[in-house]
């Protein structure tokens, strides 16, 4: 059974930094894509990054390119969003979603959230000092 759960979350002030991780299991990492998402309250939710399963595509919204980074270890079954310089608009609850491709080195033309079928449940991260 394939099962995403992401850790890190947290309460952080502004310009400090956190690690997300994306922990899966009942599947092998390699085919599939894997993207970080956030809903903010009131909003829709929205792509932050994504990583294709090679690792060498990958697509970052406007508003953190520069700022986040997403990496990945298939062999620790573990994806990664490292984000710095955070930001009071980064607050919300930020989930990672799965996609499996014919390839792990599918060029990726974006990260939508309905492009993702497999999803975690969540961590909130709060930016606030």
């Amino acid at each position: 059974q394939l099962q995403l759960a992401e850790s890190g979350g947290g309460l952080v002030q502004p310009g400090g930094s956190l690690r997300l991780s994306c922990t899966f299991s009942g599947f092998t990492l390699d085919y599939y894509a894997i993207g970080w998402f956030r809903q903010g309250p009131g909003k829709e939710r929205e792509g932050v990054s994504c990583i294709a399963g090679s690792g060498q595509s990958r697509k970052y919204a406007n508003s953190v390119k520069g700022r986040f980074t997403i990496s990945r270890d298939n062999a620790g079954n573990t994806v990664f969003l490292q984000m710095n310089n955070l930001t009071a608009e980064d607050t919300a609850i930020y989930y990672c979603g799965a996609d499996r491709k014919n390839s792990p080195y599918v060029h990726l033309t974006g990260c939508r959230p309905l492009d993702y079928g497999y999803w975690g449940q969540g961590t909130q991260v709060i930016v606030s000092s």
